[in-house]
């Protein structure tokens, strides 16, 4: 059985983009490919990555990314 997320933790790029300020989504794409320590996506669906909004979270407090 997998991860037990809340519905509402679930997001993409777009989603990640718009919770943290910034005009383009393709900035998490960005981070996905320099950062190892980027949270891993908990789906990979054919036209998007479904990430878990909490492991984000985490991850831009612990790396001091400036969130809005």
């Amino acid at each position: 059985m997998g991860k037990k997320v809340d519905v509402g933790n679930l997001v993409g790029a777009h989603e990640i983009a718009k919770r943290l300020g910034l005009k383009n989504p393709h900035t998490i794409h960005v981070w996905r490919t320099r950062h190892k320590d980027f949270p891993k996506p908990l789906a990979r669906l054919k036209t998007a990555m479904i990430w878990d909004w909490e492991e984000i979270s985490d991850w831009i407090r612990d790396t001091k990314r400036q969130q809005r």
